[in-house]
């Protein structure tokens, strides 16, 4: 979603809120926007497009007020264009929104009965009047905003600026993240870390429903009930370098490429290397042999990776799973056992649909582990155990590492279910650890052959539909692979599981219909091959990727073949072949002149409905 930034420094702030604003833009690049107090007085700049668009305007109009708001834009009310660009002002305030407000009719047409003047399509504009209608009055702004606060509904994190006030920012939270950093130059408000990384010694994080009042000699929190309350300081991890492209044309490219890296960090995290078993970073608050179901709960790639990770839980620790995407799982009113274990996967870790997915399980009596990236997000905090995946920022919108290190996490998870429930022995666990301990060194492999991939990106570049099939953990993947294409390609891409192909999608097989096969050398393999003759038999535009002993099972024409290691076989070989589906969404994308890395109408973390 939309990313925020306040500064209330003791300089010029327009050049530190656009460097804060370019490490946000993956929240959302649809405009931006930046408001200072220039003399005192409330003073915008916004721009429609991508923040250099902004960046441009700042040239030819410098601003030097040393307090400041900014915004990097994802629509969700009214279209992406100047006039809907935050902030959002009135001359006596001017906010920036991160959410949706889903009483602003209500409230609009309130404030219009009372004169207020709207000149946008957007809710946010809304928040603004309703604080300045409350400033009319004489009160305070803290006494506005917490007087507004209380009228609003829906998820929103806000920052507000106010004429004639050079040391106030006050910023506030619901159901979207907002972090306060303290430097030595300043204080800060930001949508996550990596906006205040490198202005920032130490962050604070607002809890949910908290407001802050921040000043250049004192930062104030609020609950919900106006009560002071104090909010943990801790050392900011996240620096600048760590955002940084490097020699890598995108940053999906660069995160493709940091697999190996990430994922053997995470295993390290979950392994004991030396002895080849698993050791959790934590411990079972739970009987794991009393548990009677897991449910998982996801969107979008993360519940792909709840998806492979069924397979897992259900072979190696012998338990029951249900998974459900978040959005619908949180209406479905689903009955959960007692004894029951609620994972829930997200990589910023406040995907709003999953953290209500995770209240309803913890409202019924499960006990909640949660797979995050985020140590310090609002699922974490909100979870009773919490794994973490190490794959360190993610910048491309399309994730990559993150579901990588997803899989990795659950892999070592649904072994160390298995030993602790008693149905996994030790010499099977030493045998799967060691598969794991492997998956590196292939995904490098893989990554070294790079190259080959392009041949065939440019073959489906002129597509307009690709079909994907797999078998066991490989059909997720396929889900997988087929999302990747569409987000970064925009060209139509479904994945099926191989053996529904007679029943239904074979009518569309042609050869203008590239299919993608993945068929690593599995138990599966040989049904995986008679789904491909299947699709050889009809014409179709047959892809392969797998080992070279599946080439020659299959004897088909192929009019591509991607090349897998022989050793990428075993029960993970998914985190292997989760590779070639983004690195040939990613060059087909390259080869389309698509915008990699901010695809179109989406966002990096969809914190609302």
């Amino acid at each position: 979603m939309c990313g925020i930034v306040g500064i209330l420094g003791r300089g010029p702030v327009a050049p530190a809120l656009i460097e804060a604003l370019r490490r946000l833009e993956y929240r959302g690049y649809d405009s931006a926007g930046v408001a200072t107090l220039e003399d005192g007085r409330l003073t915008r700049l916004r721009a429609s497009g991508k923040l250099r668009n902004l960046e441009e305007k700042l040239a030819g109009h410098p601003l030097k007020g040393e307090i400041g708001i900014g915004h990097t834009r994802w629509a969700t009310h009214g279209r992406p264009n100047e006039t809907n660009a935050h902030p959002h002002a009135n001359g006596k305030v001017a906010v920036v929104h991160n959410g949706i407000i889903e009483n602003f009719r209500e409230l609009r047409e309130e404030l219009m009965a009372k004169g207020h003047v709207f000149s946008t399509q957007t809710d946010s504009e809304a928040v603004a009047h309703l604080v300045a209608d409350y400033l009319r009055e004489g009160t305070t702004p803290q006494a506005a905003v917490a007087s507004a606060l209380a009228r609003l509904k829906g998820a929103f994190a806000l920052v507000f600026l106010f004429d004639g006030r050079t040391d106030l920012l006050i910023g506030a939270r619901r159901g979207s993240p907002l972090a306060v950093g303290f430097g030595e130059d300043g204080a800060y408000l930001g949508s996550d870390a990596l906006a205040l990384a490198p202005l920032a010694k130490e962050i604070a994080y607002l809890e949910e429903d908290d407001w802050v009042v921040v000043t250049r000699e004192k930062t104030t929190f609020f609950n919900a009930a106006g009560e002071e309350v104090v909010r943990a300081r801790r050392p900011l991890q996240a620096g600048s370098l760590q955002v940084d492209k490097g020699h890598y044309r995108h940053y999906m490219a660069k995160e493709i490429h940091e697999q190996p890296e990430v994922v053997g960090r995470t295993l390290a995290h979950y392994l004991d290397l030396a002895s080849g078993t698993v050791r959790l970073p934590f411990a079972f608050d739970f009987d794991a042999r009393a548990l009677s179901r897991v449910t998982i709960s996801a969107c979008g790639t993360a519940f792909y990776a709840g998806l492979l990770a069924r397979y897992w839980l259900e072979r190696f620790a012998r338990l029951s799973v249900d998974i459900d995407i978040a959005s619908e799982f949180r209406y479905r009113e689903a009955p959960l056992p007692e004894r029951g274990l609620m994972i829930v996967v997200s990589q910023s870790g406040e995907t709003a649909d999953t953290l209500a997915a995770l209240r309803y399980a913890r409202a019924h009596g499960q006990h909640v582990l949660s797979i995050v990236n985020v140590e310090t997000s609002t699922i974490a905090r909100e979870s009773d155990t919490v794994a973490l995946t190490l794959a360190g920022p993610e910048i491309g919108v399309a994730s990559t590492k993150a579901f990588t290190c997803q899989l990795a996490v659950f892999a070592c998870l649904a072994l160390a279910l298995g030993r602790a429930r008693g149905v996994l022995t030790e010499e099977r666990e030493k045998e799967l650890v060691a598969e794991l301990i492997a998956t590196p060194g292939l995904m490098a492999q893989v990554l070294k052959d790079e190259a080959r991939i392009e041949p065939v990106a440019r073959d489906v570049a002129r597509a307009s539909s690709v079909l994907y099939l797999g078998r066991g953990p490989s059909y997720p993947l396929a889900l997988e692979g087929a999302l990747k294409l569409k987000e970064l390609s925009y060209i139509h891409a479904e994945g099926y599981a191989a053996g529904e192909l007679k029943h239904g999608p074979i009518a569309l097989i042609d050869f203008s219909i590239p299919v993608v096969v993945l068929a690593p050398h599995d138990a599966s393999l040989e049904k995986t091959v008679s789904n491909l003759q299947e699709v050889a038999a009809r014409g179709g535009h047959l892809i392969l990727v797998g080992p070279n002993s599946a080439k020659v099972a299959a004897a088909a024409d192929l009019a591509g073949f991607i090349e897998m290691p022989e050793t990428a076989a075993g029960a993970f070989a998914a985190l292997v072949y989760a590779l070639p589906a983004q690195l040939l969404a990613y060059h087909v994308s390259v080869f389309m002149g698509k915008d990699v890395d901010q695809p179109r109408n989406l966002a990096k973390s969809v914190t609302v409905e």
